[in-house]
């Protein structure tokens, strides 16, 4: 599993560059605070409801969560059914608050 910090990820997004971003944690976690893309829990995609995300396969996918280990989790199942480019954001949205609350 590819793995990214958070510090890389936000240069990607501040230089604008088109990213698949993805929020496993629930919907109150991504109402609270968010850093865009798709909202598809953990739990979901545990079931294998992936359909917001089917036509990403072959693409790079940025899976992030609270901590990073949802998304951990995420990324290895995601792996398992045949997506051949997940990285995993370590620390997550903590992290992410760490470096850029204002």
């Amino acid at each position: 599993m590819k793995t990214i910090d958070v510090s890389t990820l936000k240069n990607k997004i501040d230089s604008g560059e088109a990213l698949n971003l993805v929020d496993v944690r629930e919907v109150s976690e991504h109402d609270e605070f968010n850093i865009g893309g798709i909202l598809l829990p953990l739990g979901n995609i545990r079931v294998g409801e992936i359909d917001s995300i089917e036509h990403l396969k072959e693409n790079e996918v940025y899976l992030y969560c609270r901590s990073g280990n949802r998304s951990g989790q995420a990324a290895l199942i995601l792996e398992s059914m045949g997506f051949t480019n997940v990285t995993n954001v370590v620390g997550g949205m903590l992290a992410w608050n760490d470096q850029f609350s204002m």
